[in-house]
């Protein structure tokens, strides 16, 4: 084995500790053969180490490679049920690692299920340097928790829950990283991103009325909680159509106003305000830009020319001449009202796009 290919397979297939690292034996010269094998396998197939297209193939492998060693030091080589899966203990609980369902700019989320079978997801950064933006969400999301009670509950939906946080160890080169576990929002949900897949002409005003007045909510109370997101694209905003449901995710780039940001996107260089292109600090008046530029990119060609001007004039070069999220919450409903008169619910379906 002598290639990344040849490990990420290997691992891949291997269906018990025995088929990567031989039959369990406790003589010092198998032990060392295995250890070994293992460390050469960490090697070739660490996240860090391996093309960015396989970083997610890669960390899964990882993870997987380091729990059947586990599991061959201590003689568990012919598991049965449950054989293969990784478990990660956090302050409140166990919880066993499904599939992959999402990759993130800087960590993959992962299905899993606690210690009672309720559904979570787990979110792993791929690289130990990015710990300090896992660790910036923990904050972020409790923060924003503990200031949406006494009677602004109605905002946690708003939100991902922290579950829970872990401490992992790579078996490999022991850095540790930090995991977040999060309530599920798999089921029902979809991004903004593939609703702009599935919509390419963009969307209706009448649409986007309704997910932007929610988010103008959320964004408003993580200002109030003192956090600004700095990321807000379509990959991080999640609709549930059926419900009407919005949730800010993404926030492991979440700053303190006054605070420059520890990283940003690269890819989405054009979402961004002209701040940031000079490592200004951040400022609840960034988050402002950057709904509003997600706004002009989901809407459709032929939306209402107010709507537009509403966005652009939100989008002031100058940070102070942006308007607050929670005064444009009033200002938004009233150009609304002027629209498209008295309110009603709206159905929003998602399409189905082909190849799907």
């Amino acid at each position: 084995m002598t290639t990344t290919s040849e490990a990420l397979t290997a691992v891949e297939t291997a269906t018990t500790p025995d088929d990567l690292f031989g039959s369990a034996a406790t003589d010092l010269t198998a032990q060392r053969a295995a250890r070994r094998r293992f460390h050469r396998l960490s090697m070739l197939i660490h996240p860090d180490r391996v093309a960015p297209a396989d970083a997610a193939r890669a960390a899964a492998a990882f993870s997987r490679a380091a729990e059947l060693y586990r599991r061959w030091q201590t003689g568990g080589g012919a598991g049965a049920d449950g054989e293969g899966a990784t478990t990660l203990t956090g302050r409140a609980g166990s919880y066993v690692l499904g599939a992959r369902c999402a990759r993130g700019s800087v960590a993959d989320v992962f299905r899993a299920v606690d210690g009672d079978g309720a559904p979570v997801v787990v979110k792993i950064p791929r690289a130990a340097g990015s710990n300090v933006l896992i660790e910036a969400e923990r904050r972020a999301l409790s923060d924003i928790a503990a200031s949406a009670k006494g009677g602004n509950d109605w905002l946690l939906p708003y939100f991902p829950r922290l579950v829970d946080r872990v401490t992992c160890v790579d078996a490999g080169d022991g850095a540790r990283r930090a995991v977040n576990v999060l309530d599920d929002l798999t089921e029902g949900f979809v991004s903004l991103a593939d609703i702009r897949t599935a919509v390419p002409g963009g969307l209706d005003g009448r649409d986007w009325a309704w997910m932007h007045r929610r988010l103008l909510r959320a964004v408003a109370a993580a200002h109030r909680a003192g956090w600004v997101h700095t990321a807000l694209t379509a990959d991080n905003v999640l609709i549930h159509p059926q419900r009407h449901g919005v949730v800010l995710v993404g926030w492991s780039f979440a700053t303190r106003p006054g605070s420059v940001p520890t990283a940003t996107i690269g890819s989405q260089r054009n979402a961004y305000p002209p701040e940031a292109a000079d490592r200004a600090p951040a400022t609840p008046a960034w988050d402002v830009y950057m709904l509003h530029a997600l706004m002009l990119d989901m809407l459709d060609g032929s939306a209402s020319k107010p709507l537009r001007r509403f966005a652009s004039g939100c989008m002031q070069a100058r940070p102070h001449r942006r308007p607050e999220a929670a005064d444009l919450l009033t200002e938004f409903d009233d150009l609304l009202d002027r629209l498209y008169g008295r309110r009603r619910f709206r159905p929003f379906t998602m399409p189905t796009t082909k190849g799907k």
